[in-house]
């Protein structure tokens, strides 16, 4: 704390010796009459000196001066009813026990020692709010006209972006209203700020009003009310932003802090779906956890959620150095209590995983190393094979070696009825996975997810890119779908698949519906400020090899079921693989990957997997995108 934070706790416990002695002597004042007042003074003064010595050391052990009170708030209010109850009680027994003694004239008044408690509540905590309402008369001016802000939600988090917007003057942003659907709401008002109508009538509002800036608090707030929300402020030419939504705010606080420009996630945001938390922490809790791919999108966001589990250790593995170092400084910044421990290795070099392995004695793996990259793993066929199918062996051999408790593979639905290299590799990196469960009988299973939005080198980053440099956007057809998820969302999701787990599942992510790919590229131009098809062209490329119209979710005549949570479903039936053909086919692959054998290696898999069909022809377009 600051040496100003300590001056002015100075001048409160000054204040507090001068409001104790206040309060004693007014109990008695209030108790007596006035000629009684000098035949019980001798025991006022006793009562004073009790006070200021049990008092100010209670106040003191409840942490009364540690506090800065211009920020006070109801626990603070909490704190305070606590420490004089407890502080009140102290004396008041210590005053019995001298009455009791004889020490003071007989016949003081007991009914003092409530007075006194009463008084003093009123006083000390009197005290400390008048200091903060102090400081927020004193808030800083605005430089020059403030801009006026329109709240969408008057839940806890527009309350709170409303009294950070009133507290702070850097954002030069006055609160003129809620929008919100609760009818309960309607005409009241939040510190000060009505409530002024809903949220559908925005439009309305935005003619009638003067209305420089929207911002939209809801957290929990599904796509269609962002889309809609965002559409009225664009056709109005009215700024707006928004908090970030549930997944993304997992750990972290609603703050002012955290409002950004709309963004196509939040457009294809979903409800969210409460996750059991005591069911996780007890896989995470306490525990070894290793993350391999670990600065990858995916891999990275799982650091992030399994560090709010308090883990024992995390173990970040990655190949590429620069990715591992900005998430290990991104842990360390967020968790600086948390033990990281940042691995650079190759999932493919097997005895430097058995290394790392036999050192730091993970308990808990998420494998999220691979090669995703649908068309470049097309004319890299020995790469896709050797990371995808390789380096899962060798993390899942090594890891049932040591006596990993639990292993999650993040899979992906091109795995389903594979027409890619990348696809096919990772319907046999599921395989093995699912072969060792049923070895071993420990709790390994796979998490099967379409598409997130913003991942590196998928399909946001390159259309923003297109966008930026003026177009076109080139898509590869025009009915081209595809499933979706934020990767907060996904992340979320799999940590609850983890912990369900018992071995052996395939688990699959409710992705809602496929969003059209034509109509997400036209969301991103809109959202940049342009219209599309006029200020914007899109061009299509074609459909590239390894690419279907419609991704699946599951095998054909493969049924699932729900599980505990109503977004994650697994198969009904555990598949059955055989571990024999399997060793056999892994062997034959990675013989034919180190002598770069590309036709060999595609027939093996087509072979292997009767309902793939891999081609094996060069894409036509690298740059376009699904």
């Amino acid at each position: 704390m600051s040496s100003s934070s300590h001056i002015r706790n100075r001048f409160v416990l000054i204040g507090d010796i001068a409001l104790i002695i206040v309060s004693v002597l007014g109990s008695f004042a209030l108790r007596l009459d006035v000629k009684e007042l000098p035949f019980y003074f001798p025991a006022a003064l006793v009562m004073c000196a009790v006070a200021l010595l049990v008092k100010i050391t209670v106040y003191y052990y409840f942490g009364l001066y540690r506090r800065l009170w211009v920020y006070a708030s109801t626990s603070e209010l909490r704190l305070i009813t606590v420490a004089v109850t407890a502080a009140s009680v102290l004396t008041s027994g210590v005053m019995l026990l001298l009455i009791s003694f004889g020490w003071i004239q007989p016949g003081m008044p007991r009914s003092a020692l409530g007075i006194d408690w009463l008084l003093s509540l009123v006083l000390i905590g009197g005290s400390r709010f008048a200091l903060r309402i102090l400081a927020e008369q004193n808030t800083p001016s605005r430089k020059g006209k403030a801009r006026r802000a329109l709240i969408i939600g008057a839940g806890d988090a527009g309350a709170l972006v409303v009294r950070e917007l009133q507290k702070s003057s850097q954002l030069n942003l006055v609160p003129v209203g809620f929008l919100d659907d609760d009818p309960a709401k309607q005409n009241h008002q939040i510190y000060g700020v009505s409530v002024i109508g809903r949220v559908n009538k925005l439009a309305d509002v935005l003619d009638n009003q003067q209305v420089d800036e929207v911002i939209i608090a809801i957290p929990s707030a599904p796509g269609r009310i962002i889309r809609s929300v965002n559409d009225a402020c664009r056709q109005k030419g009215i700024s707006s932003r928004t908090m970030p939504g549930m997944y993304e705010l997992i750990g972290g606080k609603v703050s002012v802090n955290r409002l950004r420009e709309v963004d196509i996630t939040d457009l294809l945001r979903r409800e969210p779906v409460t996750i059991d938390d005591h069911l996780v922490g007890s896989i995470l809790g306490g525990k070894r956890v290793l993350v391999t791919g670990a600065g990858g999108s995916i891999g990275r966001e799982i650091c992030h959620q399994v560090a709010r589990w308090s883990p024992a250790e995390l173990i970040l593995l990655g190949h590429g150095e620069n990715s591992i170092f900005e998430s290990l400084l991104e842990l360390n910044e967020d968790m600086p209590s948390l033990s990281v421990h940042p691995v650079i290795a190759d999932v493919r070099d097997a005895s430097r995983i058995g290394e790392m392995f036999k050192l730091h004695q993970p308990q808990v793996v998420f494998h999220a190393a691979a090669h995703k990259h649908v068309p470049l793993m097309e004319v890299n066929v020995a790469e896709a094979v050797t990371n995808n199918i390789l380096g899962t062996r060798n993390i899942v051999e090594t890891a049932n070696r040591y006596g990993v408790e639990r292993l999650v593979l993040i899979s992906t639905d091109k795995a389903v009825r594979p027409v890619s290299i990348m696809g096919a590799t990772k319907r046999l990196a599921e395989m093995i996975v699912l072969d060792t469960a049923q070895r071993t009988k420990r709790a390994y299973s796979v998490v099967r997810f379409g598409n997130v939005l913003g991942s590196r080198g998928s399909v946001v980053p390159l259309f923003k890119n297109q966008i930026a440099r003026g177009g076109p956007v080139t898509v590869t057809h025009p009915e081209m779908h595809r499933y979706f998820m934020t990767i907060p969302e996904a992340v979320h999701l799999v940590l609850q698949a983890a912990s369900m787990g018992q071995g052996g599942e395939v688990f699959m992510l409710n992705m809602g519906q496929q969003v059209r790919i034509l109509d997400l590229a036209e969301d991103l131009i809109k959202l940049s400020g342009l219209e599309p098809h006029r200020d914007i062209d899109i061009a299509f490329t074609g459909i590239r090899p390894g690419e279907k119209l419609r991704e699946d979710l599951w095998e054909e005549g493969m049924r699932f079921k729900p599980t505990q949570h109503a977004e994650i479903f697994r198969a009904a039936e555990e598949e059955k693989v055989d571990g024999e053909a399997l060793d056999r086919v892994v062997e034959e692959l990675t013989q034919f990957a180190l002598h770069s054998e590309t036709d060999d290696l595609i027939r093996a898999l087509n072979d292997f997997l009767p309902s793939s069909s891999i081609r094996s022809t060069l894409p036509p377009d690298m740059t376009s995108v699904l």
